[in-house]
């Protein structure tokens, strides 16, 4: 039986094993409705406190300002609409690099209620143009600007700590997208508001994370409830068990991002040796675990199956509609070929041997591919 090789740990990576021990304990402990005024609401109430104080410590704010949201989407979807209605005054124009989520792009649009947002180019890297993303926040009528912290298809960073100056200057909040940053580089103060992906970092399913300034001025989008942003009780095991996972993969960072950027390398140098191969993003200010290429004369669902048979999970298509199998709107972005590609992210501990079986195997599972297709050789 073909041996397995997961390299599409990007928003799900495989559960880290301190997560899975929080979580059981956690569940133990920390089942109960932390609203309750009973030993047990009490316990899980505690258990969630600690898990907000360590996730606040971690990102450099007020515990009262990191709010827990059922996941990644809803907490893009919340941050965009309470924050455009807490300025409506001002207009509910958004500004927006081309490369956002498209999470964001529909809360934008959404939010805007008519208005489009405006949504700031990129270059071949995928790195948002600073003189337009200037321009466009000091503009008449914006309520919030969008920039993720970096790219989770390319692996890209984005010059944050000068959008967020230049949007500071205008009097607009900044919403940084760490979802896929988080956990594997240092996400910075240059933020009003911040959303984190736990999925990202090896912690089990049930929460994600939105911390907000108190000087953001937030309207009211729903009706109302004890939390105005996520109404409804918390998975408190969840949040636990993602602030635990977080310590633990800070801990091992230093050792993680050298490895997996050795590895990057390795993998990004097999695939631009292979003919009519584009490899694609920063190959330096980028994740330390993210990298796609493109691939001339190859259909992108026929590579990742091909590539799936020899044992290699991988993505394809855009990070954030990949079941649809769309063409991604990064890439188009960047003006870069939308089909054929392959999206990698790798996860923890990966052992070497399996990236040098995958830089082994990628040239004859694209000329595989091609034969096909009938198009070998051209």
């Amino acid at each position: 039986m073909t041996s397995r090789t997961y390299l599409d740990a990007g928003g799900r990576a495989p559960l880290h094993p301190a997560g899975t021990q929080a979580l059981a304990a956690a569940l133990a402990e920390g089942w109960a409705d932390p609203r309750r005024l009973h030993s047990e609401g009490r316990r899980a109430r505690a258990l969630l406190d600690g898990a907000r104080e360590s996730l606040a410590d971690v990102l450099g704010c007020r515990t009262e300002e990191v709010h827990l949201a059922p996941q990644h989407t809803a907490s893009l979807h919340a941050a965009v609409e309470h924050a455009v209605e807490g300025r409506r005054r001002f207009g509910r124009r958004t500004v927006l690099s081309a490369v956002e989520r498209a999470a964001v792009h529909a809360a934008a649009r959404f939010a805007g209620s008519g208005t489009e947002p405006d949504v700031v180019p990129v270059d071949g890297r995928g790195r948002v143009d600073l003189d337009a993303w200037r321009g466009a926040v000091a503009g008449p009528g914006v309520a919030l600007a969008a920039l993720q912290h970096a790219n989770g298809e390319v692996g890209t960073s984005q010059p944050v700590a000068a959008a967020h100056e230049a949007a500071t200057a205008a009097g607009v909040p900044l919403l940084v997208d760490a979802g896929a940053s988080l956990g594997h580089v240092d996400v910075g103060p240059h933020w009003d508001l911040l959303a984190a992906d736990p999925g990202d970092w090896g912690a089990p399913d049930g929460v994600a994370v939105l911390a907000v300034r108190t000087r953001v001025r937030a309207g009211r989008v729903r009706p109302e409830d004890d939390d105005r942003w996520f109404p409804g009780r918390v998975d408190v095991p969840a949040a636990f068990a993602a602030a635990v996972t977080l310590r633990a993969v800070l801990e091992d960072r230093a050792h993680a991002d050298t490895a997996r950027r050795q590895q990057v390398a390795r993998i990004r140098a097999a695939a631009a040796a292979v003919p009519d191969v584009e490899v694609l993003g920063d190959p330096v200010d980028a994740l330390p675990h993210v990298l796609t290429f493109s691939c001339l004369y190859v259909d992108g669902e026929a590579l990742t199956d091909e590539l799936d048979r020899r044992g290699f999970a991988v993505g394809s298509g855009s990070a954030c509609t990949s079941s649809t199998l769309e063409p991604s709107h990064v890439l188009a972005a960047m003006g870069a070929l939308t089909h054929g590609n392959v999206r990698i992210a790798l996860p923890r501990d990966l052992p070497d041997d399996e990236v040098d079986r995958f830089c082994h195997e990628l040239p004859e599972a694209v000329a595989a591919v091609r034969r096909v297709l009938g198009v070998a050789g051209l």
